[in-house]
């Protein structure tokens, strides 16, 4: 591919030797273009343009002069961005542009628009590449080299968009992936989450109920103390023969103090008769 691109770029960069018919010239002109030509031949890009740029202060519209400086720019250039700062290509697509547009010289039109499509291709702008082509072609349908390149450029873009499209797929499946991987970890950390929070509740509701089961027996056991508490215990035979015993004794002593205050009484009654008869 790179050798192909260097080949086109050779092609594009013929300078017009002729001068344009319907351009006047002057002979300094001329004589400052074809020295321009020579050192362009010998590959002196650098002082070629500058025979060039004296060929245009000679004559603004020469459109011989204009293309040909335009030629050595690219040269100068190489296959530099033309969009790149203070790139020479820049000033060489303006002029190339310009005159295509506004050429009287159909040759100078073609050649500019050749050159112009060349730039394109060089830069991977197939479409462009092949509008200019298209162009050349209309103004010299004999321009061959204008007819391959133009096929070249045609099958660049094909391939171009079958990579788009492609990396477009790609990419779709990629995030197709990814977003699916995403939700199964989702997934997975919302299930984890929610058997924790399960387990959480569960452990819960357990310690919940195994507390309401002690406390349920805690009272019934205090219940059951409580009822025991309140009643009545056992008294064994020493006792209750005892108890009997005490009883007894507490009955004949009740017995003996009445007895006794039976006969003090009948006593003070005896004797106050006596003292005190009526």
């Amino acid at each position: 591919m790179k050798h192909l691109r260097y080949t086109i770029l050779s092609i594009a960069l013929a300078i017009a030797v002729g001068i344009s018919a319907q351009t006047p010239t002057t002979k300094r002109e001329r004589n400052y273009i074809k020295e321009g030509n020579s050192l362009y031949a010998k590959q002196r890009y650098a002082e070629a343009e500058v025979a060039y740029r004296k060929a245009l202060e000679e004559n603004a519209a020469s459109e011989t002069a204009a293309y040909n400086l335009a030629s050595s720019l690219i040269k100068q250039a190489g296959s530099a961005d033309p969009n790149s700062g203070n790139n020479p290509m820049a000033e060489a697509m303006k002029m190339l542009t310009e005159l295509a547009k506004s050429a009287q010289s159909t040759s100078i039109a073609e050649k500019s628009f050749y050159n112009l499509g060349n730039i394109a291709f060089n830069n991977e702008k197939y479409q462009e590449s092949i509008e200019m082509y298209k162009n050349a072609l209309r103004r010299n349908p004999d321009n061959d080299n204008a007819r391959d390149n133009l096929r070249l450029a045609q099958l660049k873009l094909q391939q171009q968009q079958q990579n788009k499209d492609q990396d477009k797929n790609q990419n779709k499946d990629q995030n197709k992936d990814q977003n699916k991987d995403q939700n199964k970890d989702q997934n997975k950390n919302q299930n984890k989450d929610q058997n924790k929070d399960q387990n959480k509740d569960q452990n819960k509701n357990q310690d919940k109920d195994q507390n309401k089961d002690q406390n349920q027996g805690n009272q019934d056991k205090d219940k059951q103390d409580q009822k025991q508490n309140q009643q009545p215990q056992g008294i064994s035979d020493a006792n209750a023969e005892k108890i009997l015993k005490t009883m007894e004794n507490e009955e004949n002593a009740t017995r003996r103090r009445v007895n006794a205050k039976k006969q003090e009484s009948d006593a003070k009654a005896s004797k106050r008769n006596i003292l005190k008869p009526w």
